[in-house]
């Protein structure tokens, strides 16, 4: 090397030393790709998956899960105590601030519960908080929770409900730029493109290690792919199962989410409960799960209730394949020609787009005149949960964050659940009736007769229980949840 060119690197080493910051500030910015965009940021009224994904790191809860899932103090100072059969009392920690500056204080849960349960708010979350009457301030920092009727899994609700700031809620924008006293706070949305948080250096559990992250919409999983390949993204949601050992570093865990179709059994075609049957005999789901799952999915067993959660009927089977029988049906039942509309999306859930036009497929062998409508997300949030006609089937792949199968029972089966499939009183009195049940096997039997009811009457066509893929730069450190929550804070980076 010869004089000239020394003196050039050496001046262009001292400048870099002079500007470039340490590799530990830089490199804590992360980059995520979720598949649905926000349709808001308000944390209490629509039940968004593309919200949760973002507010999880700004709105915290009173009771929370470890990344393993057991209930945890969370806002709380500790577990809380039961006063008598329908009061919970909370104490909450001390010196606790939202973003704004505003205390985490009684009057806040206060605030907090009554907004979520209020009627006139038409909250879509309702299916986890139909027991709670009202909460009533003892101190500063006590707080009692008081239900409808005894409630034996009310710590697992308020691992759902987000605390707001009272006064923010009145005057501020919830839905546009949250405020919680989560580890990460609202920096910028640009619409349909991407959204920025940033740590919040004040945090009470201590500032977080990533600095920044920025959420990128990308509907589409193989986008999300080439990004992440190309080091755009540092982790991708609903990897497929098909390129888990093309990606610098991937990660699987059993998830909480049981895809199903949601039948409107008051329409005219889906009324009859032979057209229904039909419907649930005519897909070949070994089939789809071997070739679109690769052994991430497992065949949800005669209902949409997962599994893990408590009051799953161990005795219900999987639905058979039988396309002859399935079409018999249909003829039986005059539905032959009779249209179909099958609603969905997607990008928000493992292969959901696939599953959807694999069962649109299988359904048109019957005979019925079936079309699919793929709905952008928000358009698909008010079919699904809306208060226009029920669709004749919805796409879901319903989770159960509860653990309990009040969670789904209530959404679904429920006829004054948000996404309703039917309009049956005798299940929704049983329903409400395990609500309070506590007799563990009482409320377990109540549990087992709903379940079976709803699958000889084939109220909903049940499909999977998935498995969470994620797909992951070189440069992270992370361990997925078995509740799905993208906790930034859970995560590291390595350089």
């Amino acid at each position: 090397m010869n004089r000239t060119a020394k003196h050039l690197t050496a001046g262009l080493f001292a400048l870099l030393a002079s500007t470039v910051l340490p590799a530990a500030a830089w490199a804590q910015s992360i980059t995520i790709a979720i598949g649905s965009e926000p349709s808001t940021l308000d944390p209490q009224l629509r039940d968004d998956g593309g919200e949760r994904q973002v507010n999880d790191n700004i709105y915290e809860t009173l009771v929370a899960r470890t990344p393993t899932g057991e209930l945890t103090p969370g806002l709380a100072a500790e577990a809380p105590s039961q006063v008598d059969a329908t009061t919970w009392q909370f104490k909450l920690r001390e010196n606790v601030k939202f973003h704004n500056g505003e205390p985490l204080n009684a009057d806040a849960v206060v605030a907090s519960v009554a907004r979520v349960i209020d009627p006139a708010n038409k909250s879509e979350q309702m299916a986890y908080f139909g027991t709670i009457d009202r909460a009533e301030k003892v101190d500063d920092l006590t707080v009692n929770l008081i239900t409808k009727g005894p409630d034996p899994i009310l710590p697992s609700r308020m691992y759902w409900m987000k605390m707001i700031p009272p006064g923010y809620a009145k005057d501020g924008d919830l839905a546009g730029a949250p405020v919680g006293t989560g580890p990460y706070k609202f920096d910028s949305w640009n619409r349909g493109t991407d959204l920025k948080l940033v740590a919040n250096a004040e945090y009470w559990g201590g500032e977080p290690q990533i600095d920044d992250v920025t959420y990128r919409f990308v509907t589409e999983p193989g986008t999300r792919l080439s990004g992440l390949m190309a080091g755009e993204f540092d982790v991708i949601t609903n990897l497929l199962p098909e390129f888990t050992q093309q990606v610098p570093k991937f990660a699987a865990v059993p998830g909480l989410e049981t895809s199903v179709f949601v039948l409107g059994t008051d329409n005219e075609v889906t009324k009859d409960p032979k057209v229904r049957e039909a419907l649930n005999l005519a897909i070949d789901r070994k089939a789809m799960v071997e070739s679109l799952f690769m052994g991430y999915a497992t065949i949800a067993k005669g209902a949409h209730i997962n599994p893990a959660a408590f009051g799953f009927n161990e005795k219900l089977d999987n639905y058979a394949y039988d396309i002859e029988k399935a079409r018999a049906l249909i003829k039986e039942a005059g539905a032959e020609g009779k249209p179909l509309v099958v609603i969905g999306e997607s990008g928000r859930w493992l292969k959901d787009r696939e599953q959807i036009e694999a069962v649109a497929a299988y359904w048109a062998q019957t005979g019925l005149n079936v079309t699919t409508d793929i709905q952008e997300f928000s358009r698909y949030l008010d079919s699904l949960m809306g208060t226009g006609p029920r669709p004749d089937a919805i796409f879901i792949a319903n989770s159960n964050e509860l653990l309990d199968a009040d969670r789904e029972m209530s959404f679904i089966y429920h006829k004054d659940g948000a996404a309703a499939s039917n309009s049956d009183a005798e299940m929704a009195g049983k329903i409400d009736a395990a609500r309070v049940e506590t007799d563990v096997a009482k409320r377990k039997a109540l549990y087992d007769e709903v379940q079976q009811k709803g699958h000889d009457l084939n109220y909903t066509v049940p499909l999977f229980n998935l498995q969470d893929i994620y797909g992951m730069s070189e440069r992270m450190d992370w361990k997925p949840r078995v509740d799905a929550k993208l906790m930034v804070s859970e995560m590291k980076v390595v350089e």
